[in-house]
């Protein structure tokens, strides 16, 4: 019964507690606590539709020319362990409705969640008087790319077992036993964790459409830790899984998801064996305390996808939103390099020839896969670099006419009914080589390189051209060949050279995805779920320091 209360949690104390890798990243905590069992009770569908028509009422009665509703219902469940006791079990909701409207070729925008009638058609009417106060500063009026209503349509992401509906205790087991298999692994500590969304969201607009979206997501990430006792050194692995737009079936240990890598690895692709990754990452750990230390020099990188999604995100997800390219979001962690003028010479080299970007809201599994974004317009997948050349960028309805674009490609997003929308990243991903090529075929062709696995500490500049990044696992490559693990290593780019240093991607066989539940973005902060896919790839002669020496 204990496991089955919700506990109120703020974002200091959740990361107070469990201390881990998740400390780096963004946690909003949604709505009210609730009890576990209203996090597979269903929304009422009945009264969504009637609710939009009285939000769109009012706004048009105001003075909109146009108008967007969105109806949402959040729910969120972290269950928090460590070692060998429960930490938190922490269950939110949150259910609204968010109403967006133009006036005067100007954005207003309220919410509220008080769902009643009259209290819709007073948020409607509150946004019109927020467009027509902030038209009288408007300079230019907002320019929709047109669209076509879909009238009423569903989509959900295709899940085999809902998480919500799995009971807390049999969370906790699991959770509990991956702690036990790494404790007996060798490891001194571990913190293990698992995360479950769902977003209920029902969207309308004056341009008549009626979209009903149930999308699922699911993250089990840990940390694990093995200490030196005679002097004190540790060190810590994290888990090699990828947040899923999954159900809970993403936790069959059962399930055919595994890949095979060099250094006696184990990638994850559709399923994840929580249990087997703790034993492992206990081993690596211990591992870690021993290895030597790299030395600073030129190398042939291989990166594996678990560790090139996050390299992926920083130096090509940012950097080619619209947004950033336009300096209208520079505030939160800057603008981009990628200005409009080189794209518009149509021959800036991003990256060498077989380096190809795109980007996909339609890919199954992954964060970012949705039928419709949030206004309304059907996701799809679009070149960004192609032949190693930029070609385009991310833009959304009120975007689109500044490059050329005839309608949206999808991408726009709010985490929250409470939260206008705006441009949020894709899913990114690197395109896998044409031809066949393999891990172990790829690193027969290196003489002096490493191989990284895992994603680690990053830092890069407000343009997104100078970078830093490390990584959970380094092996060392000499003549074709692993010697040994090594540590302290991270390596150094500037955004068009590195992607012009890349020399070689395998095949499909080996793509895999990673990617971000808290990728954080606006003022005030919205966080979304993302992916970046990668077959595992060689960059030639990048610069990698001693992370050890650098810190003194």
């Amino acid at each position: 019964r204990t496991l089955e209360m919700a506990t109120p949690m703020d974002r200091r104390d959740f990361l107070k507690r469990t201390s881990t890798s998740v400390g780096a990243l963004m946690l909003p905590v949604y709505g009210h606590a609730v009890a576990a069992e209203v996090l597979a009770a269903p929304i009422d569908k009945a009264m969504r539709k009637a609710l939009a028509d009285v939000a769109m009422n009012a706004a048009t009665k105001a003075g909109a020319s146009y108008a967007d509703v969105r109806i949402g219902r959040y729910l969120r469940q972290f269950v928090i362990t460590r070692e060998t006791r429960v930490e938190n079990v922490v269950n939110t909701e949150s259910t609204g409705i968010g109403i967006r409207v133009i006036v005067n070729g100007t954005w207003g925008f309220a919410a509220t969640s008080d769902l009643s009638p009259d209290a819709v058609a007073k948020a409607a009417q509150q946004a019109a008087a927020i467009a027509k106060a902030n038209s009288k500063f408007q300079t230019t009026p907002v320019q929709l790319a047109p669209t076509k209503g879909v009238g009423e349509v569903a989509w959900a992401t295709p899940i085999k077992k809902n998480s919500m509906e799995v009971p807390i205790k049999e969370k906790v087991e699991l959770l509990l036993a991956v702690n036990n298999a790494a404790l007996k692994a060798g490891a001194d500590y571990v913190n293990s964790i698992m995360f479950l969304v769902n977003e209920q969201k029902y969207f309308a607009s004056t341009d008549n459409s009626y979209i009903d979206q149930d999308i699922h997501r699911i993250w089990t990430p840990m940390q694990v830790t093995a200490i030196d006792k005679k002097s004190g050194k540790f060190r810590t692995r994290s888990e090699f899984s990828s947040p899923m737009g999954m159900g809970y079936e993403y936790l069959d240990a059962k399930a055919s998801g595994k890949v095979k890598l060099p250094g006696g690895v184990v990638g994850y692709t559709t399923s994840y064996d929580m249990v087997e990754d703790a034993i492992s990452a206990a081993k690596h750990a211990r591992a870690k305390l021993t290895a030597r230390s790299v030395k600073p020099g030129k190398y042939d990188l291989v990166l594996d996808p678990s560790h090139l999604w996050l390299t992926i995100h920083e130096s090509v997800g940012h950097p080619l939103e619209l947004d950033r390219v336009l300096g209208y979001e520079a505030n939160y962690a800057g603008t981009s390099f990628a200005t409009l003028d080189k794209w518009k010479a149509k021959d800036f080299k991003y990256g060498s020839p077989i380096v190809q970007l795109f980007a996909d809201k339609q890919q199954p599994t992954t964060l970012g896969a949705v039928g419709y974004d949030d206004e309304g317009i059907a996701t799809k997948r679009w070149d960004l670099v192609k032949d190693g050349v930029l070609v385009n960028y991310q833009a959304i309805r009120d975007q689109a006419h500044i490059i050329g674009e005839p309608a949206s490609q999808g991408c726009c997003y709010a985490d929250s009914w409470a939260n206008v929308q705006f441009q949020r990243m894709a899913n990114v991903s690197l395109a896998p080589g044409k031809a066949k090529l393999s891990v172990d075929e790829m690193i027969k062709d290196v003489e002096n390189g490493i191989y990284i696995v895992g994603d680690g500490s990053f830092s890069i500049d407000q343009q997104r051209y100078n970078a830093q990044f490390g990584g959970q696992l380094f092996y060392e490559i000499k003549d074709g060949k692993i010697t040994e693990q090594i540590e302290d290593v991270a390596y150094q780019i500037r955004t068009p050279e590195f992607w012009g240093a890349c020399a070689a991607i395998c095949d499909d066989r080996d793509y895999r995805f990673g990617g971000s539940f808290f990728d954080g973005k606006g003022q005030p902060s919205q966080v979304s779920a993302v992916s970046h896919g990668s077959s595992t790839t060689r960059f030639n002669g990048i610069n990698v320091i001693n992370t050890a020496r650098s810190l003194g």
